[in-house]
């Protein structure tokens, strides 16, 4: 099944999802935080995904800034909407700043499912790391 993650923000949500596999992270697409919820009921109606992964912005102190406050709740209220899915949070840090370098420049809107793909990324680099202790 395939993994998604969403790039909150305010009025933009950027999304990415994997392959089959959960080889690949790739940007999706990106909605305004109103379409959300429509979007993310034909998205799990349409393909097999078993989690969503959620950026979660702290500072780069790694403390809780309200943006922090306010994703995690925002998190809490799709998880209790889309309860078919399991739900984590994610750090992403610098994640927009690097989808800001990525590729052609001048789509802002596309930058958000950028910043999604790359958290997605790290996410999977992680669950690889964690089969590789699991198997050793």
């Amino acid at each position: 099944m395939k993994i998604v993650a969403l790039d909150l923000g305010d009025q933009w949500v950027g999304v990415a999802m994997t392959d089959i596999s959960r080889i690949l992270a790739r940007p999706h697409t990106t909605v305004t935080f109103n379409e959300l919820e429509p979007f993310l009921t034909k998205l799990l109606a349409d393909e097999p995904i078993s989690t969503i992964v959620v950026g979660y912005p702290q500072t780069l102190r790694g403390t809780e800034s309200e943006q922090t406050k306010k994703v995690v709740l925002q998190k809490e209220a799709l998880e209790k909407k889309f309860t078919s899915v399991e739900w984590a949070l994610w750090d992403e840090r610098l994640s927009s700043k690097q989808a800001q370098g990525v590729g052609k420049k001048g789509d802002k809107h596309h930058i958000h499912a950028k910043a999604a793909a790359i958290i997605l990324d790290a996410y999977l680099a992680r669950l690889r790391f964690q089969e590789e202790i699991d198997i050793a």
